[in-house]
């Protein structure tokens, strides 16, 4: 079963957005493994809240990153 897990900071994408991240994985997933892989496929979209995450032991934010919270 082909899988996938997404992880975005909270607020970053709205619900368009992971929408479109599910069709265009699952997609990849079929043109990759076939038609016989959509029914199986499995796509995992998360948000992560603010500061919840980080890299090279440095804890990330929004703000930290220059990204911005959508008015989702």
């Amino acid at each position: 079963m082909p899988f996938a897990n997404f992880k975005f900071p909270q607020g970053v994408v709205d619900a368009a957005r992971k929408e479109e991240v599910i069709h265009r994985t699952t997609a990849m997933f079929v043109e990759y493994f076939g038609a016989q892989a959509k029914p199986y496929s499995m796509v995992l979209v998360e948000e992560v809240a603010d500061g919840g995450w980080g890299r090279a032991d440095e804890t990330l934010t929004l703000a930290k990153t220059g990204l911005a919270a959508d008015a989702a």
